[in-house]
């Protein structure tokens, strides 16, 4: 599947005003990337949670970088085949991601079928 990156980000923005308000009211200083590919070139990652978990956070907010919830677009593109695929796909990273924010990880994911 070819899609270009405007038209990825857009995409990408759809998907995250889809998802529910109690998921999304609670990300503080976070903010969304989409990059063509991981810095490894590797196609087998579809997104990266870059920054300290809710749950790690002693003293945090004053003068800190924000948090970045990184979407690949090659890696979503090459998966998928069609445009309600690559929503589906990117709709489950974005999940998976955020859930990272909150402190939730790939097992506890994987258990509940967002891995």
């Amino acid at each position: 599947m070819e899609m270009d990156a405007p038209t990825f980000e857009k995409l990408v923005i759809d998907e995250l005003d889809r998802l529910p308000d109690d998921m999304v009211d609670g990300l503080d200083n976070v903010v969304f990337v989409v990059e063509d590919r991981p810095e490894d070139g590797s196609l087998d990652l579809f997104g990266l949670y870059d920054g300290l978990a809710l749950t790690e956070r002693g003293q945090y907010g004053m003068g800190e970088l924000p948090d970045r919830i990184i979407l690949y677009r090659e890696p979503h593109l090459a998966a998928c085949d069609d445009e309600d695929a690559l929503r589906d796909e990117v709709h489950t990273t974005l999940v998976h991601e955020i859930a990272h924010f909150y402190g939730i990880d790939d097992e506890q994911l994987h258990d509940w079928g967002w891995a």
